[in-house]
């Protein structure tokens, strides 16, 4: 039994608050049906925090996310945002909280379910059985990288600079997720990078390889160029088990990987930290598909890659794997009963033809629940 576990829950923006509605009612669930109880408490966070606090996340929830256990996020940004200044855009929230919570690996996985095989935009033999992580260094790279930002030039022309860096560490570390995830799955890991054109990949190939040799020698390792990888995983991705590559390669990597599965809105994601002294993982859970603000409100949202996400946390965060599993084992079987959402409905149906809503999807997904507890 586990129980007061601290849960912080951020809907944030577009259809966040209602696909965080559906894992309400999955926490509800398991507290009646399964002993597993969690002291939950509700933040603002994106462009929501920014209308009611003045900023993309605040300082109290800050503190409410160190202190939590894990933090399970919906969606942030939207188009009522776009003038906003740059520091305070509604993604500058979710930055910072992984960049204080010092998550630095995030894990993404591509799973092809055997109902949503038509779905993917390739052909059925290439995505059935898919089933593949992609593990992205989450907190150094291009994005954090100094010096950055806009100048002038004497001439009037104006300059744009992002910097790429990593160190020894950032790459050990990310790498070590890696390599201790594949141990667990099939034992293989690709290292993804741009060796042949960018100094920082050659030292992310040199320290991933030397890592491999001292610690990991048992797990089989390959390297990749970006570019080819990207075409890989259109061509062939099930060559590939875990995947482990830079913050800018495994934003875009992870979105090709994406699609292969058939909808964004089927896919979870989770941020991890370091182990502290007492044994916990700072971490942020998170579906992939962003807030989607052309149907919020609408009820046409697919709530699924929120719940896996809620899955995850359940695995990674409180070792609940059996709990994890049954939710897994749930979605499944909404999915091969024919529920959709619009996202994952039929090739070539009318638009709303034979789909069900964010409510209905969260009910056949409870419903199924109480099936397998039963």
């Amino acid at each position: 039994m586990a129980s007061n576990k601290k849960l912080l829950m951020l809907p944030g923006d577009g259809i966040g608050p209602e696909v965080m509605g559906e894992v309400r009612r999955v926490v509800d669930w398991m507290d009646k049906r399964r002993a597993v109880s969690f002291d939950v408490e509700e933040r603002l966070v994106g462009g929501a925090a920014i209308d009611a606090e003045g900023g993309p996340v605040s300082d109290s929830t800050m503190e409410k996310a160190l202190a939590a256990d894990a933090v399970l996020l919906g969606a942030v940004g939207g188009p009522k945002w776009d003038e906003v200044p740059f520091e305070l855009k509604p993604e500058r929230g979710l930055l910072r909280l992984r960049k204080d919570l010092e998550l630095f690996a995030n894990l993404r996985p591509a799973l092809c379910f055997d109902a949503l095989v038509e779905a993917s935009t390739l052909k059925p033999e290439v995505v059935s059985g898919l089933d593949i992580v992609i593990v992205r260094e989450l907190t150094g790279g291009v994005y954090f990288g100094e010096p950055r930002g806009i100048e002038t030039l004497p001439d009037g022309t104006r300059r744009g600079i992002n910097t790429q860096v990593y160190t020894t560490p950032e790459i050990h570390r990310v790498a070590r997720v890696a390599f201790e995830l594949a141990r667990k799955r099939n034992n293989r890991v690709c290292s993804v990078e741009k060796c042949n054109v960018m100094e920082s990949g050659v030292l992310w190939r040199e320290e991933v390889t030397k890592l491999h040799a001292d610690e990991f020698a048992d797990v089989e390792l390959s390297h990749m160029l970006a570019d080819n990888c990207a075409m890989q995983l259109v061509r062939a991705p099930k060559q590939f088990d875990v995947i482990v590559t830079d913050n800018l390669f495994g934003d875009m990597l992870s979105d090709a990987a994406a699609m292969a599965t058939g909808s964004l809105g089927m896919l979870p994601s989770a941020s991890l930290g370091a182990t502290d002294a007492t044994g916990r993982i700072p971490a942020l859970y998170e579906p992939v598909h962003g807030s989607a603000p052309d149907i919020a409100g609408q009820g046409k949202a697919n709530p699924l890659a929120t719940l896996l996400s809620f899955a995850m946390m359940l695995r990674y965060s409180f070792d609940l794997g059996d709990d994890a599993d049954l939710i897994e084992q749930a979605v499944q079987d909404v999915l091969a009963a024919g529920n959709r959402t619009g996202d994952i409905a039929a090739p070539g149906a009318a638009p709303g033809a034979a789909t069900v809503s964010t409510e209905q999807m969260g009910g056949a997904l409870l419903a199924a629940l109480d099936r397998r507890a039963a």
